[in-house]
């Protein structure tokens, strides 16, 4: 064999052997990958070629599924009052994929979860077609309805927890929309109108916007004055001259109506929303100070499953005059429904911050439940004894000063208003908040965060509780009522 005949034999037989390696790689390394790749149609087609799973609210199914006339996909997804509960379970689209719990838990709700391989054998053995588990949920439909009706035509969202566990239990998001009109293979023209519209019907409020807290902050700031020692008597005079300089500035920070704040005590301060008195606690405790209590209760987290992830709440590295506004929930402070809902149950917990969570259990086809959650602490914002001062001054709040649309007959409520400015030099309409919690026979049950967004009504304080205020109370309400 000539020389140049060799070269060109060599040279095939390594190409031969480079797609002999290939052919192989594809076959045993990338084979399960490829075989469960979202753009592979064949997993589509075997994903909707039975019926899913369902989401589970006390009991009861808020999904389903349907038979369809297309010759690949044999069932879509249905959701029962999909408006109201399409911030908890997300949608399932044939063509737009799947977000929140339909994605997170996917694998169970199709029947592909490898802890579902005995029911998978069963089910051949004996001819029976593959069937998907349930995901049972921390929601109170009760709390829920109460939530979602309360926001009514408003853009706003609200949060409920459970503070003793950490259980979810309303998630509301307003403007909503149905996840039944995308689950087809033809849904194209309603999927372009929900994505286009301007007031965001699928942001999940609740979890994904973060929005300037405004005076509901104040809570936390007040919880650093006492945890620091910076004062440790609710009801002794605070160093607060009235009118009071932002630090480094000539800039004076203004109070909202003629209210008694000069030197107010932490109960009056909070009681009328003192924005000089908890702008100078801001300012003595420093920035480093401030932000250590912000994380205690959950703020620059980046990572809060619920098991959907939250979008992270942001209490900023910022100089001395911006450290003092972020203390009365302005500058660069934000922070999601969620998040305050998460410090109004601390304080109701007696300081005790449990991690938040809407999936109770996991269960097979054949009712046998796979996972079951366990309540977990997340962290320890305050002593006790803290968390019960601080109590004792919300519940002044909803008695007697900017929360009373909160009160609940025979019921001990605390809470706190909130009006955040927001927009180039606070042009735009403010937001209205109010974060609670309700006293039961066994501790506090619910806790709650309201945030109303374009409020129309007046920039003092009491908007939050005007508008805010009695959303919060139907759904302490709604609970309370389950909880007899």
């Amino acid at each position: 064999m000539n020389k140049p005949v060799r070269r060109i034999a060599i040279f095939c037989g390594l190409l031969v052997l480079a797609l002999m390696m290939r052919d192989n790689w594809i076959q045993f390394v990338q084979a399960e990958e490829l075989k469960t790749h979202e753009n592979n149609r064949r997993v589509l087609i075997a994903r909707y070629s039975q019926p899913r799973g369902n989401i589970i609210v006390d009991g009861q199914t808020v999904t389903g599924s349907k038979e369809t006339d297309n010759t690949d996909f044999k069932y879509k997804r249905t959701y029962k009052n999909g408006e109201m509960w399409a911030p908890v379970t997300g949608y399932a689209s044939q063509v737009y994929g799947a977000n929140q719990l339909e994605k997170l838990d996917d694998p169970v709700l199709t029947g592909d979860d490898d802890r579902l391989f005995f029911n998978r054998t069963v089910d051949m053995i004996t001819g029976k077609g593959k069937k998907g588990g349930d995901v049972i949920t921390t929601l109170n439909a009760k709390a829920q309805e109460a939530a979602f009706k309360g926001l009514g035509n408003k853009r706003g969202a609200v949060a409920a927890l459970d503070p003793r566990t950490g259980k979810i239990l309303a998630l509301a998001s307003t403007p909503s929309y149905d996840p039944s009109r995308i689950a087809g293979s033809d849904d194209e023209k309603a999927w372009k109108e929900l994505t286009s519209d301007k007031n965001q019907p699928m942001l999940n409020r609740a979890l994904k916007q973060t929005y300037p807290p405004g005076s509901t902050f104040k809570v936390v700031t007040a919880a650093a004055a006492l945890q620091n020692g910076l004062y440790k008597d609710v009801d002794s005079k605070t160093h607060s001259p009235l009118p009071w300089t932002l630090p480094d500035t000539r800039v004076q920070l203004q109070n909202e109506g003629n209210i008694p704040c000069k030197e107010a005590s932490l109960r009056v301060a909070l009681q009328y929303s003192c924005n000089t008195v908890f702008g100078k606690v801001s300012a003595d405790l420093g920035n480093k100070k401030m932000i250590e209590q912000a994380e205690k209760f959950g703020f620059n987290n980046p990572k809060l499953d619920t098991p959907v992830r939250a979008a992270e709440s942001v209490y900023p590295k910022d100089n001395r005059p911006q450290n003092a506004m972020a203390g009365i929930g302005q500058a660069s402070n934000r922070a999601t429904p969620l998040q305050m809902a998460m410090v109004a149950a601390a304080v109701a917990n007696n300081g005790k911050l449990m991690e938040p969570y809407m999936v109770d259990k996991l269960r097979a086809p054949n009712l046998n439940v796979i996972e079951t959650h366990q309540p977990k602490q997340l962290n320890q914002p305050l002593s006790s004894d803290n968390a019960q001062k601080l109590q004792s001054i919300m519940e002044t709040v909803v008695e007697k000063g900017t929360g009373t649309n909160a009160q609940i007959d025979g019921v001990t409520v605390g809470g706190k208003t909130g009006t955040a400015q927001h927009g180039v030099d606070n042009s735009g309409n403010p937001y209205a908040w109010f974060i609670s919690y309700a006293k039961g026979k066994d501790g506090s049950p619910v806790a709650v965060a309201v945030v109303i967004e374009g409020s129309e009504t007046t920039r003092d304080d009491i908007a939050g509780g005007r508008l805010a205020a009695p959303v919060a109370k139907g759904v302490m309400e709604a609970v309370l009522s389950t909880e007899k």
